[in-house]
């Protein structure tokens, strides 16, 4: 009797943690399984962490079973029930009521505490992932360097890099069988994953997305591809909490174009003034693109028209080539992006023409400026994915360029800019006071300095609106907006940021 009913205990307990670990397995994965970065998550959110209600708040990212964190969740579990085993077993022997009672008071902690026993389970298990993954980077290292014929393009900036990647792709598609990584991959895990999955004979150009959020991070995945190309996009400051200056952002974006060999091409956007400073101390190959300093640039556009369809601009370089192009992107900001692939296409023997035919065909990305047919007659632009001071800038460019109907905001301010962080959103609020006729805000402490900068344009009160969250701005939308009038959703933040 006794064993049955420390099973049916022991059953029961390790159901309700295995649950609630769920919450917490999800932002250890959302924040990339670094246990301070999610311990920093714990601390400013202890109410999400360690409360007992779930919430209704709908799951932007759900979390996913993958083979990391279905690992994750058993060694946890298995850590719970180490600790559980020792009252059982002490009562089995003994017989000793009192042994159930410390049973149930450990279970009652263990439950309360998931959120530190899931940080002491992913720090455990550090090492054991650790070796996991450089088997994982081994492998597809090796399989790049067994690929002589195969030609990789790194990119990486502040922001604009995945934009600048399936642009590239497009367009060298006119000529050569392209593999580019998917979505957002841009650490050493996602590369290697797409490289030993993904990449085959057939493959002649590999497009490698490089994220960083520290010094040393791009070294790394650039050891892993091994570019021979290599685009800078941007630099500005984005990451800033873990970056903590744009000095520190330079140099680990410089880490591509210190991987390239000797043989290698770096491609500089020349119009970034922290750019400009590091393709001019290189020595390497060097592509230098740019709208402004079109003197000194290598590939430029010209003649540009820019409308809430797209843009239509002169592609040009200082041999004299030029030619006509048009795209359904939309911004400005965007033409540096295309003028980046069109570097690369070049370097690698386009001819403008199948430049100008592959600009033709690149589709709007996703959650980055894109147009949605709401069907309802209200035009709705998504840059949802991300939001820094130039993307801001550029997206109210953007929705200035249309002339008809009411504009409408739906924003939650930016993220991870560190000590600029306030100010920035602050200058964000001037720049939507100047442009738009109702802003929705999502989360009022959050959005307290988008309100301030409205505040100092004279803004009108009535026009703003603060809510919790999307479900309710939507709300407010169907309530503002008619045919033709444009809604702008600029940022949305993941679910590991809350008020």
């Amino acid at each position: 009797m006794s064993y049955l009913i420390i099973i049916l205990m022991m059953i029961f307990t390790l159901f309700l943690i295995s649950q609630r670990s769920k919450v917490s397995l999800h932002m250890v994965q959302l924040e990339g399984y670094d246990s301070k970065n999610y311990k920093k998550w714990v601390l400013n959110n202890k109410e999400k962490a360690y409360g007992f209600l779930k919430t209704d708040k709908p799951v932007k990212t759900p979390l996913v079973f993958t083979k990391r964190a279905t690992r994750l969740y058993i060694f946890n579990l298995i850590l719970n029930g180490i600790v559980l085993l020792i009252p059982s077993i002490l009562f089995l022997l003994t017989e000793n009521i009192f042994y159930i009672v410390i049973f149930v008071v450990l279970g009652f902690i263990l439950y309360r505490q998931q959120p530190d026993i899931m940080y002491l389970s992913n720090t455990l298990i550090k090492p054991i992932e650790d070796n996991i993954n450089m088997g994982y980077y081994k492998s597809a290292q090796e399989k790049i360097k067994n690929r002589e014929d195969l030609t990789v393009v790194g990119i990486t900036g502040s922001f604009g890099k995945t934009s600048t990647k399936f642009i590239l792709g497009t367009i060298l598609e006119e000529r050569f069988n392209v593999l580019n990584t998917p979505e957002s991959y841009n650490t050493p895990m996602g590369l290697s994953k797409v490289i030993n999955n993904e990449l085959s004979e057939d493959h002649e150009i590999f497009i490698a997305e490089m994220g960083a959020r520290a010094i040393g991070e791009i070294k790394e995945v650039a050891e892993l591809c091994q570019p021979k190309i290599g685009v800078l996009t941007s630099i500005g400051p984005v990451h800033l909490e873990t970056f903590k200056n744009i000095d520190n952002i330079m140099k680990t974006k410089y880490e591509l174009i210190e991987e390239l060999p000797t043989d290698g091409i770096a491609v500089f956007n020349y119009d970034n003034e922290y750019i400009r400073k590091l393709a001019d101390k290189t020595f390497k190959e060097k592509v230098l693109y740019a709208l402004d300093d079109i003197e000194n640039a290598d590939i430029y556009a010209d003649d540009i028209v820019v409308s809430e369809l797209g843009s239509t601009f002169s592609l040009r370089d200082k041999e004299g080539n030029s030619i006509s192009c048009t795209t359904r992107l939309l911004g400005r900001h965007n033409i540096y992006n295309i003028l980046a692939g069109a570097s690369v296409a070049k370097k690698l023997g386009l001819t403008f023409e199948e430049i100008s035919r592959g600009i033709g065909k690149i589709e709007p990305i996703p959650h980055r400026l894109n147009i949605i047919n709401s069907g309802t007659g209200v035009i709705i632009i998504d840059d949802a994915f991300n939001s820094n001071p130039i993307g801001t800038k550029a997206a109210l460019d953007v929705l200035g360029q249309f002339k008809e109907g009411k504009k409408i905001i739906v924003t939650p301010g930016m993220v991870e800019l560190g000590e600029m962080e306030e100010e920035a959103n602050r200058e964000f609020g001037t720049n939507i006071g100047k442009v738009c006729d109702y802003v929705i805000l999502v989360g009022e402490k959050r959005t307290q300095p988008i309100y301030d900068g409205l505040m100092e344009v004279n803004y009108n009160t009535d026009n703003i609106f603060i809510v919790n969250n999307l479900e309710e701005a939507t709300a407010h939308i169907g309530r503002l907006a008619k045919p033709k009038d444009v809604v702008l959703f600029e940022n949305d933040l993941p679910d590991n940021y809350s008020e």
